[in-house]
């Protein structure tokens, strides 16, 4: 909603209040000739109350919640997702592990619920207050609250769904704590490695996918336990909280990405010990898909692909990304002497073993520009964050 050209209201439970939305029934009504309220017909403009000018009401007392909630059942629900963002060296050493999560709410609770969301890390309260960084907060959090005790969210809530808070954590330790850090602090359920330039032709390479399948501060199927719920209501109504799955954590949607460089012509013989892989030929890509019961089990799955470079007719040694078309493979040389003109000469034994070895130099040298220099992996987990966040409390006041 604008006024003058300013935005003055964004939240969609004033604007329902205040703006008139034509239902099934007002169709109805001005299909059989009867008055009714279609688009535009309102004098306001398709106001529910026309704006007054010099008016001292500036709005609702909770602009984000619309006045005389009424649910016949009450609901609440949490939701914690992230993304995790982790950049890998070849050598397999961390550059980079940022998590990026958002505090999904749903809330039908009728009348005006007052709700105390109370949230922990490993080391405390301490440890949450510097885990989470630059912290995003609703219009309704108070965040007098948030400072006095870090971790604990005291809100009215709007009606609906919406996003209660967003938060960034780095995973990477501080530059003090670095050399004491190493590789295993950061413990993630998979990773990837790139093997290229293999074969006797450097046309192979080779992405392994090593699957841990463990997950940092999560608890087992038998140890999960909902969070903790309270209710100072007086209400006949008893409101849900929860509603997620007890079985424990599982890697899902796992997905290999392997950017291929412009100049291969295409990618052949594609081998996975686990899921499936297809070449892309338009994108460039190889896409390494696993299902949930091929990433179950911990291990090391291999997917190995043979690179196709483009036709070089230049090639004077015969070679074409590693294929002979020389004379030695059926191709007649007009300019070859009689074998009378060379029978008196002497017989020369060519060192066959070094010149296959430096033909065998060139083409790893000629597909060495074609393989892929890095692999990008992205799986989804249910039941567990890598920030350790979660979620111990929620106490309601109506």
């Amino acid at each position: 909603m604008c006024d003058a050209g300013s935005v003055c209201n964004t939240e969609p439970n004033a604007l329902r209040d205040n703006v008139d939305i034509p239902g099934w029934m007002d169709k109805f009504l001005v299909g059989v000739g009867l008055p009714g309220n279609p688009p535009g017909s309102l004098s306001t403009g398709g106001l529910k109350h026309p704006l007054q000018l010099g008016s001292s009401t500036t709005g609702p007392a909770i602009p984000w919640r619309r006045a005389n909630v009424r649910h016949t059942s009450n609901e609440l629900y949490v939701d914690i997702v992230e993304t995790l963002n982790v950049t890998l060296a070849p050598s397999g050493r961390p550059l980079a592990a940022i998590t990026n999560g958002s505090i999904a709410f749903t809330s039908r609770i009728s009348g005006v619920p007052d709700l105390l969301l109370t949230l922990s890390a490993s080391g405390g309260k301490i440890g949450l207050e510097k885990a989470i960084e630059l912290p995003a907060f609703h219009p309704c959090v108070r965040l007098a609250r948030w400072k006095e005790r870090p971790g604990e969210l005291s809100f009215i809530p709007p009606d609906g769904k919406f996003v209660l808070a967003g938060y960034e954590v780095n995973l990477m330790p501080s530059i003090h704590d670095l050399k004491s850090w190493s590789d295993a602090n950061l413990q993630l359920p998979a990773s990837v490695e790139v093997l290229k330039s293999l074969g006797p032709n450097g046309a192979d390479f080779e992405i392994r996918l090593i699957i841990h399948n463990t997950f940092p501060g999560s608890a087992s199927a038998s140890q999960i336990q909902r969070p903790a719920f309270a209710s100072r209501s007086s209400g006949t109504s008893t409101p849900v909280f929860g509603g997620g799955s007890n079985a424990a954590p599982t890697l899902q949607d796992v997905v290999v990405t392997i950017a291929i460089p412009s100049a291969a012509r295409s990618v052949i013989d594609l081998r996975a010990s686990r899921g499936e892989a297809y070449f892309t030929a338009s994108e460039s890509v190889v896409e390494w898909r696993l299902s949930t019961k091929a990433a179950a089990s911990s291990g090391t799955a291999t997917l190995k692909c043979t690179i196709v470079g483009p036709v070089d007719d230049g090639d004077t040694d015969g070679l074409v990304n590693g294929f002979h078309s020389g004379s030695i493979y059926g191709a007649y040389d007009e300019q070859q002497d009689a074998y009378q003109a060379s029978a008196q000469e002497p017989i020369k034994i060519p060192k066959t073993r070094d010149k296959q070895d430096a033909q065998d130099q060139k083409k790893v040298q000629l597909n060495a520009p074609l393989m892929p220099s890095s692999a990008s992996l992205s799986f989804s987990v249910k039941g567990w964050l890598a920030s350790g966040i979660k979620v111990d409390g929620l106490m309601i006041d109506n």
